[in-house]
């Protein structure tokens, strides 16, 4: 049902109000954590689309992951826009590279890699190198690699390039630093000969296909621009140069962008992300309309503080970066509390976990973040001890379970029947039923009693929402209390955070002490109303300002 523009200009507060209503671009959005810019975004669109600026079919609005990328459909279907395109700059350009791999390429589309592990395993054996198949030792070629793609960096000049950029690689063998990017550069021809052999992509290879396509197919370029005229990037610090140089295809000579980020959250550096795009925004486009959100919605007063404290600590609030004001009401100081041993530590967060769900906190508003994925393991194994129930966000596909296939036929049956008289949401419990109370009935209800709430008129709305999910890898909420590392907590928030491991040689890790202060900021800006801060030994340099 459309909705008019009375309706989406509701309840914004001036700042947010002059970012909807600036509906031809250029425009720059700086938007601070929990400042609101996921419905700025989508309001805006749907304002320049009632406003007859554009037709939805030509809107694509880009983000980093499935969930924010759904989050923006599911608020635009909410705002009576259903057929606009919001995707990952990924899923963009393998839409776009499936569709015209026959005129483009010919013959069938290659297998797509969606791990990279099982390739490297065996690229390591067959490049004769002295690394462990470790899974540590896998994910850290994994990111070396994608690195070096995203920067267009070969395997010949991999070593020199890794040296000049100071990367920090850590494998679980006794070689050298310059021994171990050597057997990585190794590694990579290997892995890289391997796919051609199997005729198969990594995501990585996905945009640069899609680049090369437009860059050297005129018909194919033309074709996409007449398709896509208005575009959105959100979290437009995190751009990488491979990235941006699609977006200019895509975008051509017009001017019809939108940009949003924040450079005080750019923490993927490591992995080829650079904020200079955003920061240098106005000299590629003059006339650009520049906005600034500083209200924060998310945090109270006291974690906000914190915050910006952080961002004072290395002077990361500039001319491009924002200090936040809260717009809560206030609640608790975050505390700092010190063990000398992680087992301790860990022990005490466990501890203070329990007392919350003892005290009817719902445990899916409970997160514990950390910076590496071994810590979190350990906090696992001590939830489970204390038979509490987690779950690690990972790249587990959560849509690929038999179990949720399972019910997600049973509920594609079931919305075949008409419900539009009658609560659907009680039909729906009905149908789940027989699965008891597994981890992803729990989820889908409380999804479906969302959708409910906010105007789904029967259960083919809620089907719609899961299959959406489904094909861009995003599950719903699941109970448990959430363990992240701070990587993988960007653009999620809790009503209470456990910031574990703040530690010195742990947080800061690696040699670019701008980018981890900024890791430590965007973990705690993911709470809402409560945050404790632990670390075992000695505390982090970060922990000053608590002294």
């Amino acid at each position: 049902m459309a909705v008019d523009n009375a309706q989406i200009l509701a309840e914004l507060d001036p700042d947010q109000l002059a970012v909807v209503t600036a509906i031809t671009g250029p425009v720059c959005v700086i938007a601070g954590a929990g400042t609101g810019k996921t419905r700025v975004i989508t309001n805006r669109i749907a304002y320049a689309i009632n406003s007859g600026v554009t037709d939805p079919t030509r809107v694509l609005a880009l983000t980093f992951t499935a969930k924010a990328a759904g989050e923006m459909r599911a608020r635009l279907r909410a705002l009576g826009i259903s057929n606009a395109a919001a995707r990952t700059f990924h899923s963009a350009a393998l839409k776009q590279l499936l569709y015209f791999w026959p005129y483009a390429f010919g013959g069938q589309f290659p297998t797509l890699l969606t791990t990279k592990s099982g390739f490297i395993s065996q690229a390591i054996t067959r490049a004769e190198v002295a690394i462990p198949a470790q899974v540590n030792a896998l994910r850290e070629i994994a990111s070396e690699i994608e690195w070096a793609k995203v920067l267009q960096i070969s395997p010949d000049n991999y070593q020199q390039e890794a040296i000049e950029n100071n990367r920090l690689v850590r494998l679980p063998n006794n070689k050298s630093e310059s021994e171990n990017l050597s057997m990585i550069a190794q590694v990579y021809e290997a892995y890289e000969s391997l796919k051609r052999q199997e005729r198969t992509l990594d995501f990585e290879d996905v945009l640069l296909l899609t680049v090369g396509m437009l860059e050297e197919d005129r018909g194919v370029r033309e074709r996409v621009r007449d398709q896509y005229r208005y575009f959105t990037v959100d979290e437009y610090q995190d751009v990488s140069p491979l990235q941006q140089r699609l977006l200019n295809l895509w975008l051509g000579n017009r001017e019809e962008l939108c940009v949003v980020g924040d450079a005080a959250q750019t923490i993927y550096s490591f992995a080829g992300a650079t904020s200079n795009f955003l920061l240098n925004f106005q000299n590629r486009f003059p006339n650009t309309q520049l906005f600034r959100l500083s209200r924060g919605y998310r945090s109270t007063p006291e974690i906000i503080n914190t915050a910006n404290k952080i961002l004072r600590q290395a002077n990361l609030i500039s001319d491009h970066g924002n200090e936040l004001q809260s717009a809560n009401s206030h609640g608790d100081i975050p505390m700092v509390n010190g063990f000398t041993s992680q087992s301790d530590e860990i022990a005490y967060v466990c501890a203070e976990v329990a007392k919350l769900i003892n005290n009817q906190v719902d445990s899916s508003e409970i997160a514990v973040l950390a910076r590496t994925n071994a810590q979190l393991d350990q906090v696992k194994s001590a939830l489970n001890n204390a038979k509490i129930a987690s779950q690690i966000r990972s790249g587990e596909r959560f849509f690929d379970r038999v179990d949720v296939r399972d019910a997600m036929r049973v509920i594609r049956s079931a919305s075949v029947l008409p419900s539009e008289v009658g609560d659907w949401y009680a039909d729906l419990v009905s149908v789940l039923r027989p699965f008891g109370d597994a981890d992803y009935v729990v989820g889908f209800l409380k999804l479906a009693k969302s959708i409910q709430e906010n105007g789904g008129t029967n259960m083919r709305a809620f089907l719609r929402e899961i299959e959406d999910r489904a094909e861009q890898n995003n599950p719903p909420t699941l109970p448990g209390v959430t363990l992240a590392t701070l990587h993988a907590a960007k653009g999620l928030e809790w009503n209470h955070l456990f910031l574990i491991g703040v530690s010195d040689g742990v947080l800061p890790m690696g040699n670019d002490l701008n980018e981890e202060r900024r890791l430590f900021y965007v973990g705690v800006t993911r709470a809402k109303q409560r945050i404790q801060i632990t670390y075992a030994g000695k505390p982090s340099v970060f922990l000053d300002q608590f002294n």
